[in-house]
């Protein structure tokens, strides 16, 4: 017999004969109402789990991942307030169940069975995943199994306290929201994890208001490897900044008692707390997980005698709230219930193609307060002398600080973030002045940890800021890369578009950066950004094109929730000269705060027929290298400046090379996975005509000293690159 028909006739057989287990008297605030709401969500619960198992057995399911033996969590939900936002653990059904009995019109039965059914009708994924969730509960989707919800965690606590000094139009957080995170202890060792009790500690040691509470479910193993006893305890009893609370999450009164002073705490102090609730997993880690394979069967028992449900019996009765045979006419009522409802989701319709399946990939857009730009005379307070200087052509970081001063004036839900970004103005200038401009809560210098400065931004995009969270340099970005890739990206995807954290992530990279860092400072891998569907990544040329692109950036973020990454030209930073010293040949002046350059907008140089050179940042600089010597060669050429790479902007290539003979693509980054491999497929499949040729960097990473350039392509190399493909 399967682990939970065990438990279920066990926990028939034990109720009827009065034979449950011991434990200490109920005690605390939880109210007879609250207690009997607290056992109807853990018997939902317990019904639901059971009835997935079928579900999947039937073929009318697909994943039976379950919170039997976390029953406790409902307690949780009622020590917090509805509006609290959530960020729940997967195994967290009867926290989700306690709260829809809170407000009016919810059926967590029929939401939770279309989820298990994959019905398109369910009302959190549309049918994508079997995912807890509800845009009326505060609760957003999470898929997680590595704790990589906390760190977006942090960064919703900590907008709670900002939008209490500049609340944002689309803010969802009251001023005195907690925000609560759940996880269990084996996610607890991940690094991110750590990450996020770390930077939690870090904060609130500085006293910056932070009202997050962690919730530990600590049942003691993680799919099959234990966790060493006490092992939770010992690392957060005593962490710097983390209050600790303890609980037992079998007694539904003391882990009120509990979670309501660990809430209490939280919401008073501002300060975020630990709760280590004790659980036991029942049936194993998912459906198709056998504990006895791992586990002797002793251990096994041993944990279902201690079954939470016979517990809540046992306390219900104690405390004068509920007998025992009105206790099990409600679990029976209830496991028939579901069973009924179930075998009306299954027949409910699914998901059957891919344009339904990605429907929800791109996020709705949303209406904003319409913006006529910074006024004349807020601009000259906040420029000064700056005006008068952009008069002049100037460099790319001078042109994009510019531009960010202009942006953050016109919308003061901007809000930035990262390493040094603040007091030092960033490690090349860019974010100079911004600080003493707009304030140190508007430009948050972070602590060293790239998932944190990610979690941070993701967090307050979903209390209504637009952050534009900055890595320091593009190879740091790898570390954290499944903030973007796991956390933001899906969570429209996943929410069917209810949820969003639109943002513009601003990274400084790719190649030719002379003497400096080598590989660590120098990335030419864009690869993983371009694999993530949904997100759009640009990438500027000249100053004057970033600020225009950063404008349309920031709406795309604004108005319709996009998750954008602006991907900066290091080497293009302080690019002066084209040709020759002093030529100011790639300076440019500063576009007027109303010059936008839309999305999907390609840039095109020349008129030429013979060859289009396709590129995009520094390939563009150095392609106009290289044009006099091609065009000396008698090869009428235009330059083709792709400026998005993701999703690539074909329509617009194609008109951009239309009448050309011959397409070069110059790329950047690698042979290997590179930008040019999705160029040529394109141009060959919608430009038969053409001869095409490509040029990328090696298949390598970038060296440091009179190297760094030789593995990328070069003005001498594009020349004949274009000379031999005319020919």
């Amino acid at each position: 017999m399967a682990r939970c028909e065990i438990v279920h006739e066990n926990f028939l057989r034990r109720v009827a004969a009065g034979d449950l287990p011991s434990g200490r008297a109920p005690a605390g605030p939880l109210t007879a109402d609250q207690a009997v709401a607290a056992f109807r969500a853990a018997c939902l619960t317990r019904a639901l789990d059971r009835q997935s198992r079928a579900m999947q057995r039937a073929g009318q399911g697909f994943y039976t991942i379950g919170s039997s033996g976390h029953e406790g969590m409902a307690a949780v939900a009622l020590a917090l307030r509805t509006g609290d936002m959530a960020f729940l653990h997967y195994r967290d059904a009867a926290f989700q169940i306690a709260r829809a009995g809170q407000v009016p019109g919810q059926n967590p039965t029929w939401d939770m069975l279309l989820s298990f059914a994959s019905s398109s009708e369910d009302p959190i994924s549309g049918g994508r995943h079997k995912v807890l969730g509800s845009k009326a509960l505060m609760i957003p989707p999470q898929t997680s199994t590595i704790a990589s919800h906390l760190p977006k965690a942090v960064g919703a606590a900590y907008s709670v306290g900002a939008a209490r000094r500049r609340r944002p139009e689309h803010a969802l957080l009251a001023e005195d929201a907690v925000v609560m995170c759940s996880f269990g202890d084996a996610s607890a060792n991940h690094s991110t994890a750590q990450g996020a009790f770390n930077t939690a500690g870090w904060t609130s040691y500085q006293s910056v208001p932070l009202p997050l509470l962690f919730v530990c479910e600590d049942n003691g193993i993680g799919i099959s490897t234990k966790t060493p006893k006490g092992w939770i305890e010992a690392g957060f009893s005593a962490r710097p900044g983390l209050k600790y609370f303890k609980a037992d999450g079998l007694d539904l009164y003391d882990t009120y008692r509990v979670a309501s002073e660990a809430a209490d705490y939280v919401r008073s102090r501002k300060k975020p707390a630990f709760l280590h609730l004790r659980t036991i997993r029942l049936y194993g880690h998912a459906g198709a997980d056998v504990p006895t394979t791992y586990l002797s069967r002793e251990e096994v028992e041993a944990e279902e005698a201690q079954d939470p449900l016979l517990h809540s019996v046992r306390l219900l009765d104690q405390a004068g709230v509920m007998q025992p045979a009105e206790a099990l006419a409600i679990y029976k009522e209830t496991v028939d219930r579901v069973a009924r409802v179930a075998a009306e989701a299954v027949t409910r319709p699914r998901l059957k193609s891919a344009s339904g399946v990605m429907s929800s990939l791109i996020p709705p857009k949303r209406d904003c307060r319409p913006t006529n730009g910074p006024t004349p005379e807020a601009r000259a307070a906040v420029f000064g002398g700056d005006l008068k200087a952009m008069e002049e052509p100037q460099i790319m970081s001078r042109l994009i600080n510019w531009a960010l001063t202009d942006l953050m004036l016109a919308h003061p839900e901007i809000v930035m973030m990262g390493e040094d970004v603040g007091r030092k103005g960033g490690v090349y200038g860019v974010t100079q002045k911004l600080t003493a401009r707009f304030g140190p809560d508007r430009m948050i210098d972070t602590l060293l940890d790239e998932q944190s400065i990610l979690g941070l931004a993701i967090g307050m995009a979903q209390n209504g800021f637009v952050p534009m969270p900055e890595i320091q340099f593009l190879a740091y970005l790898h570390n954290a890369e499944d903030q973007i890739r796991g956390e933001a990206a899906t969570l429209p995807f996943f929410s069917n578009g209810q949820f969003t954290n639109p943002m513009v992530l601003r990274i400084a990279g790719l190649g030719y950066q002379k003497g400096f860092g080598g590989h660590f400072h120098n990335d030419n891998s864009v690869a993983v950004l371009r694999d993530i569907p949904g997100v759009i990544l640009a990438v500027p040329s000249n100053g004057a094109d970033a600020a225009r692109m950063l404008r349309e950036s920031v709406r795309l973020a604004r108005e319709e929730q996009r998750v954008v990454v602006f991907l900066e030209p290091i080497a293009l930073y302080p690019m002066r000269d084209l040709h020759t010293d002093k030529d100011g040949g790639w300076m440019r002046l500063y576009p007027a705060p109303d010059e936008v350059i839309g999305f999907g907008d390609v840039g095109v140089q020349g008129t030429g027929t013979d060859l289009a050179i396709v590129t995009f940042g520094n390939g563009v600089y150095l392609s106009n290298q290289a044009l006099p010597a091609i065009e000396a060669a008698g090869i009428k050429t235009r330059i083709v400046d792709t400026r998005w790479l993701s999703p690539l902007p074909k329509e617009a290539l194609m008109q951009a090379v239309s009448g050309c003979k011959h397409i070069l693509v110059v790329d950047e980054t690698r042979h290997s996975g590179g930008v040019a491999e999705a160029l040529m497929a394109h141009f060959h499949e919608a430009a038969p005509g053409a001869r095409l040729a490509r040029i990328t960097a090696e298949d390598s990473f970038i060296a440091t000293g009179p190297a760094y350039a030789v593995t990328m392509p070069s003005k001498d190399g594009i020349t004949a690159a274009a000379t031999e493909l005319c020919k």
